[in-house]
């Protein structure tokens, strides 16, 4: 995915990003992890997540069932991670999307500009678009055997995306991302094509700006 999103300079930079923002719970870290939270309820959450991980019991009946837990620019993941959750699901690269578009060129190292503020420029509202996209695609691309495989798992996710009704994006737009993708020599390109922040002038920015919000 890094590979595919970012030109050959900024891969360096972002990977340690992702050394940074993404975190396995074990035995080894978890106390750690659980002294260094700013919030009880955030610590309580990721006890429980790693007491799933390894068989034991949860911490009430409360307790939620996760896989992962996003928390301010960090993602925290169990052992579960590892185990198959079916097809088109992965949490990590779901969560290593938004840190793409969460994070600015600044704290990672690379320069920024006026018009390069964020690692990735993604349209606000094509957010949870952009990270199922990734997510699916990626996980097609790690398991497809040929481009042809390829292009029959594109097909097949469209099948899926019904799962999506609660969540604030267009399902049908996001079917078409993937298969585009999957069609594609490189679909990140194509993922980042078409959830990509409209381009707006400075005399249309200054415009928006005056009107006010609607």
């Amino acid at each position: 995915m890094v590979t595919g999103l970012f030109p050959e300079a900024e891969r360096e930079a972002v990977l340690s990003l992702l050394e940074r923002s993404v975190v396995f719970l074990t035995v080894d870290n978890i106390e750690k992890v659980l002294l260094g939270q700013m919030w009880l309820h955030t610590a309580w959450s990721l006890a429980n997540l790693y007491l799933s991980s390894v068989g034991a019991k949860l911490l009430g009946p409360e307790a939620p069932s996760l896989l992962g837990l996003s928390e301010e620019t960090t993602c925290y993941v169990s052992a579960e991670y590892f185990a198959d959750h079916g097809r088109f699901n992965d949490f990590v690269i779901h969560e290593a999307a938004h840190v793409f578009h969460n994070w600015k060129r600044r704290n990672t190292g690379l320069r920024e500009t006026r018009t390069r503020e964020w690692l990735l420029d993604i349209e606000f509202r094509k957010c949870e678009t952009f990270a199922y996209a990734c997510e699916g695609y990626g996980w097609i691309l790690g398991n497809a055997r040929s481009r042809q495989d390829r292009v029959s798992m594109g097909l097949g996710y469209a099948e899926t995306v019904d799962r999506f009704s609660d969540e604030v994006l267009d399902a049908a737009e996001l079917a078409s991302i993937v298969r585009e993708a999957c069609e594609a020599r490189n679909g990140w390109k194509v993922i980042l094509r078409r959830c990509a922040a409209e381009k707006r002038s400075r005399r249309e920015v200054l415009a928006l700006l005056m009107e006010g919000p609607r």
